[in-house]
């Protein structure tokens, strides 16, 4: 089992900066890839960023890269998205999950977050 507690969402302004963070509990951080995901109004939830157990290997949809940066602390069981340059269609509710390298690229992942609010206006 795995619990994920999701912090740090708001409303910014465009061209701002925000971190995401995520915090597990239950099983090691480290026996699972982890994931962000967002679900903007009207859309399906969509693959963001991933990342390997050991934070070795990393992978962006091409919507984000350049701009969004996931990262993970297994010592301290949290993982992070850093978001610059947000857009207005950056707008969504972003979700964190946790699950075997293959579920994170899908929507698949067996453990996911509550998911926290991020709101960019012009």
């Amino acid at each position: 089992q795995v619990q994920l507690v999701e912090s740090g969402g708001r409303s910014v302004q465009a061209g701002g900066s925000l971190r995401l963070s995520c915090a597990a509990s239950g099983r090691t951080l480290s026996s699972y890839a982890m994931g962000w995901f967002r679900q903007a109004p009207g859309k399906e939830r969509e693959f963001l960023a991933r990342i390997s157990g050991t934070g070795v290997t990393t992978y962006y949809a091409d919507s984000v890269k350049g701009r969004f940066a996931i990262s993970r602390d297994n010592a301290n069981n949290m993982v992070y998205l850093q978001m610059n340059s947000l857009e207005p269609e950056d707008t969504g509710v972003y979700y964190c999950a946790a699950g075997p390298w293959s579920t994170i690229l899908a929507t698949t992942a067996p453990y996911w977050g509550q998911g926290t609010q991020v709101t960019v206006s012009s």
